[in-house]
């Protein structure tokens, strides 16, 4: 069985600016052994804009993500970008 390609991903969040809140969104990378290559959080009055990047992403794991964040507490809203493909070394 040949391993899947590895895909790069940003996930774009909106939220409710809360304490606790930046951790919360990290956690479903941490518990799949995912760490973002990028994470950037700006607060805009009571909400808060966060853009989450993954560079090289099993892809079989982006709609498991993407799925978690809709469900962390405060989430308005997730949008995801696929960025581009990653070659597949030999």
């Amino acid at each position: 069985m040949s391993n899947p390609t590895p895909v790069a991903v940003r996930f774009l969040v909106t939220a409710e600016a809360s304490p606790g809140l930046l951790p919360r969104l990290l956690q479903p990378l941490a518990k799949r052994d995912l760490t973002a290559d990028a994470f950037h959080a700006v607060r805009e009055g009571e909400m808060l804009r966060a853009e989450i990047r993954l560079d090289a992403m099993p892809a079989e794991m982006v709609h498991l993500v993407e799925g978690n964040l809709r469900q962390v507490v405060g989430v308005a809203g997730v949008l995801r970008e696929m960025l581009h493909a990653l070659p597949v070394a030999a």
